[in-house]
């Protein structure tokens, strides 16, 4: 039997048997379906979780200033600890594995007045690249310069939220609002952001001013001392270097301020690549346990192949016995039950990753929650899954198969005859 002669053979016996033949695809095509959707939209949850995570700042570590638990060099333990506005310029000579270290200051409840409303919001103060890191987006206008900074002009860059609520729609760039007492000019205006995580409140929410303008206007009182800031934001210049950065900048801190760099209680760290990393390993869990439901998704289509297969042959016992009496070879019974199963998982596995990807890209079109990025399908788990369906499919098909090709034919017709 040529092949051309096994291809119209083998799919007008799948045409004759058309409900069986449907029954049998639609398991598998749902197989397809069901692994492809899984992985999908695990994938969408861990994209859209690491989105959110670098709102906050991506590849960051905030060193807040704590008490020491250990003695150092004759001073005791339970000192207060107070970072200063120039803790950055030794560190950042001493840590060469950290690509950038930002003083960080805020002051809560400042009362702050424009032409147009009144409220008491949160004043912080960086240095410029405090918006690259932070992810302070620009809608209007622009962030403050290194020579407003270094000079301390009274300028700010506000968020989204504050600027709706000082000035209601009116333009807010050029304004001046009195920042506890202190006229500021409005500079630029953030884009709105969503935000699944922060250390002193929504940036939204915020002004944010040079760093010299803060420690001058709104100084910390008494204990604190002269030119105190709240934190210290990091970034490694990889992420290989993340340990070697964190410890340098550990030990560049005991030696300004006279502490042991290994006590923790002095030096809280909120390490965000920890965290991001915690995070990607419980999505890699559950893409995996995802995957392992969708591959017994798979199996079960495979049996059900081989439960088809096993009521074909016994539905076509009789035309068996014809064609090897007429001198059909096992080979040819064999190769064309193979090439029945190879049609029915082409054509089915083909429908099941059509419809796969076009139900994400539909779905897709919808608004998204803002810590879900889509149902994200992956050629490689779809074509993965196809070709492991494929393997369990001809596997489930060779006993059938086995079983058709030893059939003998004087057998074959008394079988059927009988019945």
């Amino acid at each position: 039997m040529t092949f051309r002669d096994l291809l119209f053979d083998t799919l007008a016996t799948l045409w004759t048997h058309k409900l069986r033949t449907a029954l049998t695809m639609f398991g598998i095509a749902w197989g397809i379906l069901s692994i492809t959707l899984m992985v999908a939209a695990g994938e969408g949850l861990r994209r859209g979780q690491a989105k959110q995570a670098e709102t906050l700042g991506k590849d960051l570590m905030i060193f807040f200033s704590g008490r020491t638990s250990m003695q150092a060099g004759g001073l005791r333990a339970g000192r207060r600890l107070w970072w200063r506005d120039t803790d950055h310029v030794s560190i950042e000579r001493e840590a060469t594995a950290c690509a950038l270290v930002l003083p960080e200051f805020a002051r809560g409840s400042i009362p702050v007045r424009s032409r147009f409303n009144a409220a008491s919001l949160l004043v912080t103060g960086s240095l410029p690249p405090f918006a690259g890191t932070r992810s302070l987006a620009v809608a209007e206008g622009r962030f403050y310069s290194w020579p407003e900074a270094a000079e301390g002009r009274r300028v700010a860059f506000i968020g989204s939220d504050v600027n709706q609520q000082l000035f209601a729609g009116n333009r807010a760039i050029g304004e001046t609002m009195h920042v506890g007492g202190f006229p500021y000019t409005v500079i630029g205006v953030m884009e709105h952001k969503d935000q699944n995580s922060d250390y002193n409140g929504r940036d939204i929410f915020k002004i944010y001013i040079p760093l010299t303008a803060i420690v001058r206007d709104f100084p910390l009182a008494p204990p604190a001392p002269p030119h105190t800031i709240d934190q210290l934001l990091v970034t490694p210049k990889s992420v290989e270097q993340h340990e070697e950065c964190k410890w340098q900048v550990q030990r560049a801190l005991g030696r300004i301020h006279h502490f042991d760099p290994n006590d923790k209680e002095a030096i809280p760290v909120w390490d965000t690549l920890i965290e991001a990393a915690a995070f990607h390993q419980m999505t890699d869990g559950m893409k995996y346990f995802l995957g392992a439901v969708g591959v017994v998704t798979l199996f079960l289509g495979g049996l059900g192949v081989m439960n088809v297969m096993m009521v074909a042959v016994r539905e076509r016992t009789r035309e068996i016995g014809v064609r090897k009496a007429v001198g059909a070879t096992a080979g040819s019974i064999l190769g064309q039950f193979f090439a029945e199963t190879l049609i029915v998982v082409f054509l089915s596995g083909g429908a099941g990753m059509g419809a796969a990807f076009g139900l994400c890209a539909l779905v897709n079109l919808l608004p998204m929650p803002a810590f879900f990025d889509g149902l994200k399908p992956t050629w490689e788990t779809t074509i993965l899954s196809f070709l492991l369906l494929s393997l369990v499919a001809l596997l489930s098909a060779l006993y059938p198969a086995n079983r058709a090709a030893r059939i003998d034919p004087i057998e074959a017709l008394r079988y059927e005859a009988g019945s």
